[in-house]
């Protein structure tokens, strides 16, 4: 399920100055930053396949400060171009930045802007949004990245349509990507908007990865709250949403809670996570439901009630929009890939109450340097505050 961004025709149009080249992908690399996001465009652009039906690029590998860029490991790198060398590249690639608390080096920030301004496509993977960010090419744009600092993303940066939920975002001539294996799907789309199917699949066939994948983020979203959040009065208020989801109650009951009316609440709520507090609401109800499917041998219907939902038919319809598929059929897609023999375990044995039950054995939370789910769509403009659920303002 895809669709091309509303930005696209328009960033289409735009030409490439004279002394930069289509061909020519420039990856940006800095100290501090993890190998594995930074190794993804240097093989996907860097090495020759021609031999396999694949296109060949022309890759600059460019240090964005001074070496040498030391990373994972403690491993030094010596980047052989600086940051002149992005003047001649069509297309310039930034891999996960080291620290989404430190700013970028503002040399680096001006030369991005530049080759934005000159024609150029500019790609962000995973925490490289940041960076992107920084340099003022994602204000008004949707863009997305590793769902767990989406929300620090949205806080910090409030112009940007950010949505946690996608794998990748093309907005034409901005991208960006989630986290780690994400960067690949975004490459791969990179080939295949500049050269086709075939040879996107053929690159596919050589890294032994699928060419289009499908599913997101959501299924990997945990409490989706910036850090920050734990020094600000509704850290109390989100903590007690947390540990009572099992009970129905409603966003006027948060607001309640923090004595702030519900136009109050839902700004500084938005201001601090980037998300309504009606959607956050929903998706902890689902990611509830989806622990407790994969932990327990509860009926959807017992835990529908569980997680706060008012009916099971209220559970399946927001558990289908957010994770593609109906309850019953994500626990024995679980369970087929579980090891056999092995049994869920009751997150609630004493029947009342239930407390948040323990993270599964898979799929756990991951970091920038953990696997990431699965998706290949593109996407137009920011997602609803609450989706699928127009006006709602009752507990879900």
């Amino acid at each position: 399920m895809s669709h091309d961004s509303t930005a696209a025709p328009e960033s289409a149009a735009r030409k490439l100055s004279g002394r930069r080249r289509k061909e020519i992908v420039a990856v940006l690399l800095f100290s501090g930053g993890p190998i594995f996001e930074s190794s993804i465009p240097l093989s996907v652009f860097g090495i020759d396949r021609q031999d396999a039906g694949v296109p060949r690029y022309r890759l600059l590998v460019c240090a964005g400060e001074d070496g040498p860029l030391r990373t994972t490991g403690g491993l030094e790198l010596t980047a052989p171009q600086g940051l002149e060398a992005i003047s001649r590249a069509g297309t310039v690639v930034v891999p996960a930045w080291r620290s989404i608390t430190s700013p970028p080096p503002e040399e680096a920030l001006d030369a991005l802007r530049r080759a934005h301004e000159e024609g150029a496509r500019i790609v962000g993977l995973c925490t490289g949004a940041f960076v992107l960010a920084a340099a003022g090419l994602l204000d008004s744009r949707p863009a997305t990245t590793h769902w767990m600092y989406a929300p620090t993303l949205a806080k910090r940066y409030p112009s940007v349509h950010v949505d946690p939920r996608e794998l990748f975002v093309d907005d034409g001539d901005v991208l960006t990507s989630a986290g780690t294996a994400a960067g690949i799907d975004l490459c791969l789309h990179i080939v295949r908007t500049d050269h086709g199917n075939e040879a996107a699949g053929a690159l596919a066939r050589r890294l032994v990865v699928p060419p289009r994948r499908s599913g997101g983020q959501e299924r990997y979203l945990d409490r989706s709250l910036p850090e920050e959040i734990g020094a600000d009065p509704l850290a109390e208020v989100v903590a007690w949403a947390l540990e009572h989801l099992h009970e129905q109650f409603d966003v006027e009951t948060l607001a309640a809670r923090a004595y702030m009316s519900r136009r109050t609440f839902d700004r500084r709520f938005r201001s601090l996570t980037g998300s309504a507090p009606l959607q956050w609401l929903i998706t902890q109800r689902v990611l509830q439901a989806q622990r407790l499917l994969e932990t327990s041998d509860y009926s959807v219907d017992e835990v529908a009630g569980r997680c706060g939902f008012r009916s099971p038919v209220a559970l399946r319809g927001h558990f289908r929009r957010q994770l593609g598929s109906s309850p019953a059929a994500y626990r024995a897609a679980y369970r087929a890939r579980r090891p056999q023999g092995e049994r869920p375990v009751d997150p609630d044995p004493g029947g009342a109450g239930a407390p948040r039950p323990p993270a599964p054995a898979e799929p756990a939370a991951l970091t920038p340097e953990g696997s990431v789910p699965f998706q290949t769509r593109r996407t137009a403009a920011p997602v609803p505050a609450a989706a699928g659920v127009p006006g709602q303002r009752s507990a879900p």
